[in-house]
């Protein structure tokens, strides 16, 4: 098997693989189903995690696998607080369910409604304390992330107020056909790559949300399943050189997602794009009004 494409993560001084473990897919197994999934992890060569203390017992199940493995990956998780004290606290909690002293990256999670906005960078907000923290040895990095049309431009509002080392948005074909959703991209992208920030990205093989209206199966999110279309959903991402994908919380789906990262990263086409979004009904999840919010 052929390795998976790795890039600088941004100014963070970490090689990363190009695809992200989103260790979300961990919240809901069983510890033995959690260490089976890891250990494909590690066989296929990912040496990127991602996580959150809002994703159930993700951090917990990564624990037996980290006490093993911590040197070997670049171990990131969020932060959904916006007050100081509580993000630091809720850091410290990550830390513990991880059984590890440190982590590379912290980000505050979906940061996207202006209220929020306001209170992490207020005095005693978030932000101060995460960089406090790093300041502290407990995190290395910081970076930001989010949902929705609002959320590129959002980023950009971020990285004119602080030094993230990274941010995290939805990236799909069908998002991008959204003209102003593009264009905030598109100058998101720029200012990144000025800055040397690294962009992952989120949701790339969604089919749009499921059609009862539920958070169904093993994502909130219906996912593509087709292993053609998944594989050309991945390389309309990682074709473009700035972008990392964050893998899907449905593990069932990791096997396509890793097979179309190592067979070459060549852009698919227009047409390939419009037949897949015809063929598998694929919609945006957000829309700037009623499916704005997860």
């Amino acid at each position: 098997m052929s390795a998976l494409p790795i890039a600088p993560f941004g100014a963070t001084g970490h090689q990363s693989t190009r695809v992200i473990f989103g260790a979300a897919a961990l919240g809901g197994m069983s510890q033995e189903r959690a260490d089976a999934t890891l250990a494909r992890i590690e066989a296929w060569g990912i040496n990127h995690i991602d996580t959150a203390a809002a994703y159930g017992a993700s951090e917990e199940r990564l624990r037996p696998w980290l006490a093993a493995h911590r040197s070997e990956v670049f171990l990131a998780t969020k932060t959904g607080e916006r007050r100081g004290d509580a993000a630091r606290s809720e850091l410290e909690r990550s830390l513990e369910r991880m059984g590890v002293d440190s982590v590379d990256l912290i980000q505050l999670h979906n940061l996207v409604e202006d209220e929020d906005f306001d209170a992490v960078f207020a005095p005693g907000g978030a932000v101060e304390a995460l960089a406090a923290a790093r300041d502290e040895g407990l995190v290395s990095n910081i970076g930001v992330t989010g949902h929705g049309l609002r959320i590129a431009g959002m980023h950009l509002r971020s990285l004119e107020r602080f030094d993230f080392a990274s941010v995290l948005l939805p990236v799909n074909y069908v998002l991008l056909d959204n003209a102003a959703y593009r264009s905030d991209v598109e100058e998101l992208l720029e200012v990144c790559a000025e800055r040397n920030v690294a962009v992952q990205t989120i949701k790339s093989i969604a089919r749009g949300r499921w059609a009862d209206g539920s958070t169904a199966g093993f994502s909130w999110y219906d996912p593509l399943t087709d292993p053609s279309a998944i594989d050309r959903a991945v390389r309309f991402v990682l074709a473009h050189p700035q972008m990392f994908l964050n893998t899907t919380s449905d593990a069932r789906l990791l096997p396509p997602i890793i097979d179309a990262a190592v067979g070459g990263l060549s852009a698919p086409s227009d047409d390939e794009m419009r037949a897949d979004v015809a063929a598998e009904g694929i919609t945006p999840l957000f829309d700037g009004a009623a499916l704005e919010r997860i």
